[in-house]
């Protein structure tokens, strides 16, 4: 075979190439090389061109070596061979310690440098939120903290995660967008170490959130991270003040006891110093959890709270516009504030008290909550009141409470008895026994939920182990089919149901390991019912569940349908808790079945339909049905957005006409599976 010629340059290229290889030596050498191949012609030429140059050949070999020595720093010495040659010992000496001098800096800067890059630096901030872990739930999380945080001058949320700290930076800064005074902290590391915990120094934060990480093992790893929260306090602490929710010395005031989700007790939290959240998917991990947090630590049940919330939408459609406007820092949220004024009043004097507030309940001096007490339960020094309002400081008293209209009540409401009632479920994921569980609390005898999913061997035995734990009250029944077909959605006719629950798959890795999004099903099935409004010309009652809060923009349903996002609704119920412990109660209390709950109730119960009034008016009206008004939905309004006719914590005095078909949203007592109470 004939060779093959390479050009010159090539080689040349290919020979210098192999020479670097050779390590620093080569390396040094061809910068010598470089900078004499420079410096002795240009020194040369200026010596020969100069019009004092020596007339000598030696004496301008010697002004030129004198050029070049100046330059490189090599002294430039002329005289003795001996002298010369110490000068250019000297130099190098001298230039290789300043060399390494500055190697060493810069190799020391470039370490800090990449240090602070890598996020391993420790925060040192004061009553900062810390947040720990990565999820889709993170965004919720710091958006809403900012917004809370929008009125104050100094404010820090620190996040930590196994994660590249400057791809936690970019990723929320594009969701997230500007954070106006809070400042966004970045750190890396394992939340799961008791050694990288300090990173972002949980024991002198004002709130420490633990987010469960996508994936099987997430749950498990929010109970190790709440593990190594307490051994984090231990290092800070020391073993005698770990389990006291306050640094050494410190004393945890009266706004520190709190009524736990988990067991009603109060205390402080987990030895940090800091008031700890935390959410765990499985309820086979809410002890484990609740143990790790401690007392007074708050622990979510995400599956739990998402099935109760669609169960709840779905018997009264509009409820879930009402928790995102009420969790959303963005619009009027619960807030606790302590009033001396009202001191030895009745908390139905309270509900007129404020005219841009709307009080709900109580937490007593002990921390116990009374949401929705009687009207003639009297507020004591030491309460605190809980209102709807739009920020902290504007629940603020009115010099007079206002008029109300007494003409215009409705003072005979005759009781409703439920009915039973149909419910279609299409698709079937791990919430959906939970949510026939809470729906048989509710339904009277009789009722039947019909579920629509691919009928395999495991969803089967799930939906018969639903009816038999339903028992009389609700009959559970799977209609094997795929409700993303068209011919299974078209044949279970939705528009006789009452109301129609769509659920997205369980993700569960497909051909290639690749996960299928649960939203892709569950908008394909959206297409098909909105097909069927479009055909019919009636709108469905339908409730949506969702992972991804993206999705919502493209779902094809009429304006203001339900729906519930699992992972912004838990992040936003996060958020509120972190910054006020005593709603941790309220919220439980919300979503529990039984006893108070936010119900969207006829006005015409209220006020006559036609009549106009004020809300102070229905206000009245509905105290002496034993609830408390907080808002209303204008069924005129209900399809135009961006509030879909929702008006939360409506100033009291403003009149309006209301129509028949128009709502009052109330936090009310519910019995169950019998009549409704007046």
């Amino acid at each position: 075979m004939a060779r093959r010629r390479w050009r010159w340059g090539k080689r040349a290229g290919y020979w210098f190439d192999n020479t670097l290889t050779r390590g620093a030596y080569a390396l040094i050498g061809w910068l010598v090389l470089a900078c004499l191949a420079v410096v002795v012609p240009v020194s040369a030429l200026m010596v020969w061109t100069a019009r004092d140059a020596p007339a000598t050949l030696p004496g301008k070999l010697a002004r030129v070596w004198h050029h070049a020595g100046d330059t490189l720093r090599l002294g430039g010495l002329v005289g003795p061979p001996a002298q010369v040659l110490l000068s250019v010992i000297l130099a190098l000496v001298a230039l290789i310690y300043v060399s390494a001098l500055v190697g060493l800096i810069t190799a020391g800067v470039n370490e800090r440098m990449a240090a602070l890059r890598r996020g391993r630096s420790t925060v040192l901030e004061d009553g900062h939120v810390v947040v720990l872990g990565w999820s889709e739930q993170v965004f919720t999380v710091v958006a809403e903290l900012v917004a809370a945080n929008a009125n104050q001058r100094r404010a820090a949320v620190a996040v930590l995660a196994d994660r590249d700290k400057t791809a936690m930076e970019d990723a929320l800064h594009i969701k997230v967008g500007p954070t106006g005074g809070t400042r966004l902290i970045c750190r890396s590391g394992s939340t799961t170490d008791p050694a990288v915990l300090p990173r972002v120094s949980p024991h002198t934060a004002g709130a420490v959130l633990v987010l469960p990480r996508d994936g099987p093992s997430g749950d498990a790893e929010v109970v190790k991270t709440l593990l190594a929260l307490r051994a984090a306090a231990r290092n800070a602490y020391g073993p005698d003040d770990a389990g006291t929710g306050a640094p050494p010395g410190g004393e945890d005031g009266g706004d520190g006891e709190v009524v736990g989700v988990a067991d009603g007790s109060a205390g402080t939290a987990n030895g940090t110093g800091a008031w700890v959240v935390a959410a765990v998917r499985d309820a086979r991990y809410r002890l484990a959890a609740s143990l790790a947090a401690g007392d007074g630590g708050v622990v979510l049940e995400t599956d739990d709270i998402t099935a109760r919330l669609i169960v709840q939408s779905a018997r009264r459609p509009g409820l879930s516009l009402v928790y995102q406007e009420l969790l959303d820092f963005a619009g009027d949220e619960f807030y606790t504030v302590r009033e001396p004024a009202l001191a030895g009043r009745t908390f139905g004097e309270a509900l007129l008290a404020y005219v841009t507030s709307s009080a709900v309940g109580l937490v007593r001096a002990d921390g116990a909550l009374a949401l929705n007490p009687p009207s003639e339960t009297v507020i004591g020094a030491d309460d605190r009141i809980v209102v709807v309002t739009r920020d902290d400081d504007t629940a603020v008293l009115a010099e007079r409470p206002p008029a109300v209209d007494e003409a215009v009540i409705v003072t005979d409401v005759p009781a409703e008895r439920r009915r039973p009632e149909r419910v279609l479920l299409l698709g079937w994921n791990r919430r959906a026994p939970l949510i026939v569980g809470r729906l048989r609390r509710y339904t009277a005898s009789g009722s039947v939920m019909d579920v629509v999913a691919e009928a395999t061997v495991t969803t089967a035995a799930a939906v018969r182990a639903a009816d038999t734990d339903a028992g009389a009250a609700l009959s559970v029944v799977l209609r094997p089919g795929d409700p993303a077909d068209q011919g299974t959605v078209d044949a279970v006719d939705a528009g006789s149901y009452d109301s129609v629950i769509v659920l997205g798959p369980d993700p569960v890795p497909g051909p290639g390991g690749v996960i299928e999004e649960p939203d892709d099903r569950t908008l394909v099935t959206l297409l098909l019912l909105r097909a069927l409004e479009a055909a019919s010309g009636r709108e469905l009652p339908v409730v949506t569940e969702m992972t991804d809060d993206r999705n919502r923009a493209l779902a094809p349903v009429s304006p203001g349908a339900d729906f519930i996002v699992s992972g912004k609704l838990i992040g936003l119920l996060m958020a509120q808790i972190s910054q006020n412990r005593h709603l941790a109660a309220v919220f439980h209390e919300l979503f529990s079945a039984g006893g108070n709950e936010i119900l969207l109730r006829p006005s015409s119960r209220y006020v006559r339909a036609g009549a106009t009034a004020s809300f102070a008016t229905v206000v009245e009206a509905a105290r002496r049905h034993g609830e408390c008004a907080i808002g209303y939905r204008d069924h005129a309004g209900a399809a135009h957005g961006p509030r879909y006719g929702l008006w939360v914590n409506p100033h009291k005095e403003t009149a309006r006409r209301w129509a028949d078909r128009d709502e009052v949203i109330v936090v009310a007592t519910v019995r169950l599976g019998g009549a409704e109470e007046n």
